[in-house]
């Protein structure tokens, strides 16, 4: 028996969410993350955060190597102060552990660079990893507020801020519910598609099964190299339903195009896949204020000048990573590192 669809919220944004993912080119480099957002003791416990990255690089003649991993574990006071209470990192930093006690929230990404100012340097996939910390604690609100059928209460936490991106405009969908019902309104994005591919199994690393409640942040980064090197990438957020349905709540794909010999950005375009609200996709055109600026600081340009409405949190995340295609084109020249020769390296079964 088939179920009944969905009921939708009337103001609900783009509905488009991608299958798959594209081809990996020869003489390209992968880079993938996922962080997933898990509550085991239920919505009102703490929040764990489960990280994992890979970079891949596809070799001129189709052969693959993986030449980096990184993994974290983390654990949230999310109904308290949204303080980091547990973290562990591969590789191991010892710096990081400085970082215990620290709000995942507001200054969490200075203090990350204050602990290990290598780390930053380094634009690794740990790096990332840990960067997104503050948005998805924010997003992982998702899953408590689909939970939950009370007003808002703060407990001491910042209230939502009008006019800080698209989705939060005065008169929009979000502001206009938080203020007539005191809880903003739930997300009901379309059924997330798969962005594994049948024919390559190496198209993403190893991710678990989501269990109903939680939620995943994936990102995918190609970068493909020359004095115009290109970038491609994908970002989602998506939320799993009592039923065991993956749905997305944002998601968007980036193209640019990096000048390589003055590390600076040459185009860059954002084009929304699925957003929650009628107001957000407004904010894809924000990509293009980056033509001309250099990847140097980019991290900081970014979210120093990046807000407002006509602005995305979510789609600033993405821009800032254009920070790491450096580092990223540097990975093309050297061997694979952690795991031995035999594990690492394929050939390519998609080609």
């Amino acid at each position: 028996m088939t179920s009944p669809p969905r009921e939708l919220h009337p103001r609900h944004g783009i509905h488009e969410p991608t299958w798959g993912s594209p081809a990996r080119s020869p003489g390209s480099i992968r880079r993938t993350t996922t962080i997933d957002m898990l509550r085991p003791a239920g919505s009102d416990g703490p929040l764990v955060l489960a990280g994992r990255g890979r970079d891949l690089r596809t070799a001129a003649d189709g052969t693959v190597s993986v030449v980096a991993e990184a993994a974290c574990h983390a654990v949230v006071d999310f109904a308290g102060a949204r303080a980091l209470e547990e973290l562990t990192t591969e590789p191991f930093r010892p710096g990081l552990a400085a970082l215990i006690g620290t709000r995942t929230s507001s200054g969490f990404r200075a203090r990350l660079n204050e602990c290990d100012p290598s780390l930053t340097a380094e634009h690794d996939l740990l790096h990332l990893l840990l960067d997104d910390f503050p948005v998805v604690t924010l997003v992982s609100g998702h899953a408590v507020n689909a939970d939950r059928t009370g007003p808002v209460e703060s407990g001491g936490r910042p209230a939502f801020r009008e006019n800080q991106c698209a989705g939060f405009a005065t008169g929009g969908t979000i502001m206009v519910e938080l203020r007539r019902e005191r809880k903003p309104p739930v997300v009901t994005g379309p059924e997330a598609l798969p962005l594994t591919v049948v024919n390559d199994p190496l198209a993403w690393h190893d991710t678990a099964e989501l269990p109903p409640g939680a939620m995943r942040r994936a990102r995918r980064t190609d970068v493909r190299p020359g004095r115009g090197a290109t970038v491609d990438g994908l970002f989602r957020d998506s939320y799993v339903l009592p039923d065991g349905t993956e749905t997305v709540i944002h998601e968007y794909l980036l193209s640019a195009v990096i000048d390589t010999s003055a590390a600076t950005v040459v185009s860059c375009e954002a084009a929304p896949r699925v957003l929650p609200w009628a107001e957000c996709p407004a904010a894809a055109a924000s990509a293009g204020g980056l033509a001309g600026q250099p990847l140097s600081g980019l991290r900081r340009h970014v979210r120093e000048t990046f807000g407002g409405t006509s602005t995305c949190t979510h789609l600033n995340d993405m821009l800032r990573g254009l920070a790491d295609v450096p580092a990223l084109l540097s990975v093309l020249e050297t061997r694979p590192i952690g795991l031995a020769p035999s594990e690492v390296t394929h050939a390519d079964p998609g080609r």
